[in-house]
């Protein structure tokens, strides 16, 4: 049995978890989830369920559930609520499914306790790859990938030497615009946004597919997982999201994981590694049903936000760190109906060139650019 606490368990990867619990009740047990500001979902999780502490945003959410709850289940709110989910003594796994910076000190925290990371939160290496696998280092703790295209990468890996790998390669389907031009995208609607051709995936990771900015992340979260400079690791547009992402290798053989575009299999094999489970009404892959794979390479001046990941990710230091908060803030103007979809590159390069840079910013630092970065980036709005 894997006692399993899930950050952000209102969101996508946070409820496809909780489908692998419901359907492996003798693998797993949830013990702690944090759920934002869900009453209701928290609700139903409790009562299927029975985790022991719960997770809230603010302190409307904890009033109401602990007038509910008490005595029954432990309700925490808040920032120290969500380390305290992470940190939970009797959780093995902690699934760090919330979107955003937000997570990256209860990540810490958790690695700190020794637990086991289901990496789902990608910004967390992205801001401070190097304090955070350092961490891991010592505590002798496992980063194992959500993502599905790390997730591949890591099973392309297994049973092989990293010095025999020539570059890894992340698939990207393109997103909601992939057959849009630039022209074409200076009046793009906020639902028009939303319309991902393969995934199912919260809003502000569906806007980050359609800039690429995803897998910008993607591939600075690639270089600390993987330990690999940036000019190994390139990045290939792939229609049909069926290749999850692939190895090179120097003697030029490729390895490549292959599956249908479901978020089940990356989170499962995470909860189950070494071993492997069925998933059930998962379906299989027919190659024949698919009949043809479409590739082409990527144009980086097509796709901004991914030319200027590579670009802080190479550069290092407080960059990543300026590149994800501007994001995330120009992301949340967009759907807002604030800005106009290019505009969101737009701001994300001032801030970066307007950012003075730091080597190797501390923890500390890390969360003061983060909070810099998002103040410049509203003063713009």
């Amino acid at each position: 049995m894997k006692y399993i606490s899930i950050l952000g368990a209102s969101g996508s990867i946070g409820t496809q978890t909780l489908d692998i619990i419901r359907l492996h009740p003798d693998e797993f047990h949830l013990t702690a989830i944090s759920i934002g500001k869900n009453v209701d979902m928290a609700r139903a999780i409790i009562e299927e369920f029975a985790p022991q502490l719960v997770a809230v945003a603010d302190a409307d959410a904890y009033d109401k559930l602990r007038r509910e709850y008490a005595g029954k289940v432990k309700i925490v709110y808040g920032e120290d609520g969500l380390t305290e989910a992470a940190v939970f003594p009797e959780t093995d796994i902690v699934v760090t499914a919330v979107v955003g910076s937000v997570g990256l000190v209860p990540t810490l925290r958790a690695i700190e306790a020794g637990k086991t990371i289901a990496l789902a939160n990608k910004e967390t290496l992205v801001t401070a790859g190097h304090i955070v696998t350092a961490a891991a280092k010592k505590h002798g703790v496992a980063l194992l990938p959500v993502d599905s295209e790390h997730s591949a990468i890591f099973q392309c890996l297994q049973g092989e030497k990293k010095k025999n790998v020539e570059k890894i390669i992340l698939t990207a389907s393109g997103g909601s615009f992939r057959d849009k031009t630039r022209e074409e995208l200076k009046n793009v609607t906020v639902d028009e946004a939303l319309r991902h051709p393969n995934w199912s995936m919260g809003a502000k990771i569906t806007i980050d597919s359609a800039t690429m900015m995803n897998k910008g992340l993607e591939v600075i979260e690639a270089h600390w997982l993987f330990g690999l400079p940036y000019e190994q690791i390139d990045v290939l547009l792939h229609r049909e999201s069926i290749i999850h992402s692939l190895v090179q290798f120097r003697d030029t053989s490729i390895i490549a994981q292959l599956g249908m575009p479901d978020m089940h299999v990356p989170i499962q094999y995470a909860l189950t590694y070494p071993e492997r489970l069925p998933l059930k009404n998962a379906k299989p892959l027919d190659l024949a049903e698919i009949g043809a794979l479409h590739f082409q390479q990527v144009d980086f001046d097509r796709y901004r936000c991914l030319r200027l990941a590579y670009e802080a990710g190479k550069a290092g230091g407080s960059l990543p760190t300026v590149l994800n908060a501007a994001n995330e803030e120009a992301v949340a103007a967009f759907l807002q109906g604030r800005i106009a979809f290019l505009a969101i590159e737009e701001y994300i390069e001032r801030a970066l060139e307007r950012h003075e840079f730091v080597k190797e910013p501390s923890l500390e630092a890390i969360r003061e650019i983060d909070a810099e970065t998002r103040q410049y980036v509203r003063s713009l709005l």
